[in-house]
């Protein structure tokens, strides 16, 4: 008996500390403060020991009907009902704590942070948040709470084109994309450009290394940043296989996220490496083309910003920037089912080899779509899979590691392809050999 009463002491001052620093004085003062917080905690313990609910109902109705009083009263010429809610649940909480006293504890704490942020929680939602953002924000969560639950979650032919798979793929790639976006603006502006990257790689890396490309080719920019950024939106790919490797088939999760994340560490740090070696060469002639010609990574999907000013330019008052691009998704993951129906269609007409040559020729235009159609053919071999499917995975990362070189040579030459194919290549390997040594010693 004595832990709970303590445990409901101890959370009602805790809530009640942060409510006496606001509780003002004079005729406008809030309802409550630490010493009616407290004893309004152990009063929903208390009540709760003696074994009669409707004695814990009672308390509860005395609670709102106080805070009712005081809303009435209220004179700030600002009334609202956080403190009377809050008050409410601090009983509720003095309840639990005769049931679970972490649970209690961690409600406690969490409606402290709560109340505490207030100040941080009404700039963000007023000020920092755009309108475009809030649009966006509440489209994912009607697509996560709303829309996925009522898609059917059986496959339409084989084991593929499972409405419910293609939606939560969507809905993964909606929220990396708003992910990305909020990581660019939160983040210093002295970053941008690598951050422009990794944004634009979630939507195609493949894209973003042709038109960054295209940056050196032109003269605008310097081979070695170019190529740096162009290696930190290989993160994104990997990152990616991820995402798909959850939406379509979770059981591979287990194999990949360690080669995943291998090939993303190889890639970020070389890609660090070159955008900070010969900072001062490669930087300024970088930045004096930026200044010039403000739209480097448009051609990626991303909006068009000067590197050096793209979270500038993502803070900018007035703007109605989105997170993310509901069509362009939604394409993608129309290309992922639509890869997948035709890599099973080839394995069912040539077996395993239609399985290999669908895989390969996939993931020359997109690694991902690629991946999604090997995986949902079945779990790894650990777990009782085909072996075929970890050579068409490993294949299709070689063969997308190559056109991406290819694509480096046309966009951006010789120089710009020499810098980016030994980090490109080696976080190729480090994934596909991080596979290759989990699948065969587990």
């Amino acid at each position: 008996m004595v832990a709970p009463l303590a445990a409901a002491l101890g959370c009602g001052l805790l809530i009640g500390i942060e409510r006496e620093r606001r509780k003002g004085s004079g005729p406008a003062r809030e309802l409550a403060g630490v010493r009616s917080f407290a004893l309004v905690c152990v009063l929903g313990a208390v009540g709760t020991f003696w074994s009669r609910p409707w004695l814990t109902v009672v308390g509860a109705l005395f609670v709102a009907a106080l805070g009712v009083v005081a809303y009435a009263r209220d004179k700030s010429g600002d009334p609202g009902v956080t403190t009377e809610v809050a008050l409410l649940l601090t009983y509720l909480i003095g309840v639990l704590c005769t049931w679970s006293i972490p649970l209690a504890a961690g409600l406690a704490a969490g409606l402290t942070v709560l109340l505490a942020a207030r100040e941080r929680m009404h700039h963000f939602a007023l000020h920092w948040l755009r309108p475009g953002e809030l649009r966006d924000g509440i489209l994912l969560a009607a697509l996560v709470l709303i829309a996925l639950p009522l898609v059917p979650d059986r496959p339409l032919w084989g084991p593929v084109l499972n409405p419910h798979v293609i939606v939560r793929l969507l809905a993964l790639l909606l929220a990396i994309q708003a992910l990305a976006h909020l990581s660019r603006r939160l983040l210093e502006a002295r970053h941008a450009l690598a951050l422009s990257a990794l944004a634009s790689g979630f939507v195609s890396s493949t894209a973003t290394i042709a038109s960054l490309g295209i940056e050196v080719r032109d003269g605008r920019a310097g081979a070695r940043p170019m190529a740096g950024a162009a290696l930190v939106s290989c993160v994104a790919t990997m990152l990616q296989l991820l995402a798909v490797a959850a939406a379509v088939q979770p059981a591979w999760l287990q194999a990949m996220w360690l080669p995943c994340l291998a090939g993303a560490l190889v890639a970020a740090l070389w890609g660090r490496w070159l955008l900070a070696h010969d900072a001062v060469a490669d930087g300024e002639a970088a930045t004096a083309h930026a200044d010039a010609d403000p739209a480097p990574l448009a051609a990626a999907g991303r909006p068009a910003a000067a590197p050096h000013a793209a979270s500038a330019s993502a803070d900018a008052p007035g703007t109605d920037a989105r997170m993310f691009s509901l069509p362009g998704a939604a394409l993608v993951a129309a290309l992922l089912a639509g890869v997948q129906a035709a890599i099973h269609a080839l394995e069912r007409a040539l077996g395993d080899g239609g399985l290999l040559a669908g895989t390969l020729l996939a993931s020359l235009l997109d690694l991902h779509a690629a991946t999604a159609a090997v995986l949902v053919q079945g779990p790894p071999p650990a777990d009782g899979g085909p072996p075929t499917l970890l050579a068409a995975l490993m294949g299709a990362l070689g063969m997308h590691a190559a056109s991406k070189t290819v694509t480096a040579a046309l966009g951006g030459g010789r120089h710009y392809a020499l810098r980016l194919a030994p980090g490109l290549w080696l976080h190729t390997a480090a994934c596909i050999a991080a596979l290759w040594g989990i699948d065969r010693w587990g």
